[in-house]
């Protein structure tokens, strides 16, 4: 990967060490975050917005929306922010929210799926999904599908997904995808993270085939301090106590590389370059052999669009 980028700004690139300081100007892109009011989402967005990209947040709580919003304004005063809600845990909220999206712009540049859940209580969609599952992968994949075809033909335009260390953990359960017969809180969002990952290639793979201008990556924030860790066990909330968490300004980062960098390439996956990948700027980093498994990639694909009844145009 190159070391330099066309970084506007005075922004400097290194393949080494990368922030938002190095984020080149986005002026005329359209960005949709999804889980924007908050974390690692509320950042990305508006260092976005703060570039001169038109910032969609599309997010659960409209009220957590407009403070968001307000506090992105205030950073950035000409910044073009909007709100669409967003509940992942719905396909209809899904198709409603892609509709306005849709009504709202020709094109897009950046689709940012980053809203999640991490190692809740057992607990169902309001399609019946498995609650981790459903929202960090099911409910992005439909989303992604929905508005694909507003990104196929802009050049640079970028689909970056959240994943997590904790992919490493994962495996694709096929015999109890939903989690039915046996649930583990940590079992189910490992799971979801690698299916993540397993989407991304998949879609990267069909987007190349499909000789598309859009490019599919994924990014993980290593050990930020975010609303996600509320739903931990007692026993690891003592753990992630003792644990040096980043800022979520830092956590962004890699999703930020991974949406603006422009020497990153589709397929690639990115993470913080410290100790562990807990911590530090963004770098490029490998994910688990499962993840790379074509063949678990192209089942889960065709189950997912079975799930959802979301159907591709790649």
């Amino acid at each position: 990967m190159s070391d330099t980028s066309e970084a506007g700004s005075g922004a400097r690139t290194s393949a080494a060490a990368w922030t938002e300081a190095d984020v080149p100007g986005q002026a005329g892109r359209t960005a949709v975050v999804t889980g924007a009011n908050s974390g690692i989402g509320f950042e990305a967005a508006r260092v976005l917005a703060e570039r001169g990209a038109a910032v969609v947040l599309a997010i659960r709580d409209l009220g957590k929306g407009e403070d968001a919003a307000a506090k992105i304004r205030a950073s950035a005063p000409a910044a073009s922010v909007s709100i669409v809600r967003l509940d992942l845990g719905s396909l209809a909220s899904i198709r409603e929210a892609a509709e306005e999206v849709r009504a709202g712009h020709d094109r897009l540049d950046l689709l940012i799926n980053n809203a999640g859940l991490m190692m809740t209580p057992r607990g169902r969609t309001a399609d019946g999904f498995e609650l981790q599952l459903g929202t960090n992968h099911l409910g992005h994949f439909a989303l992604t599908g929905l508005l694909l075809d507003r990104m196929l033909q802009v050049p640079g335009s970028r689909v970056v997904t959240v994943s997590s260390n904790g992919h490493k953990l994962g495996r694709i359960h096929f015999d109890d995808l939903q989690s039915e017969r046996r649930y583990s809180r940590t079992g189910a969002y490992a799971q979801s993270k690698l299916a993540n990952l397993l989407f991304t290639y998949e879609l990267q793979d069909r987007l190349t085939r499909a000789g598309a201008a859009t490019a599919a990556l994924a990014a993980h924030p290593g050990t930020s301090r975010t609303a996600l860790t509320r739903n931990l066990p007692a026993v690891m909330r003592l753990g992630a106590a003792l644990m040096p968490f980043q800022p979520p300004a830092m956590g962004a980062a890699p999703m930020l590389r991974a949406a603006t960098d422009p020497a990153a390439q589709g397929g690639e996956y990115y993470g913080p370059a410290g100790f562990g990948e807990n911590s530090g700027p963004a770098k490029r980093v490998q994910s688990s052999a499962r993840s790379h498994d074509t063949e678990t990639g192209r089942r889960l694909w065709e189950e997912s669009a079975r799930l959802t009844g979301v159907s591709y145009p790649v």
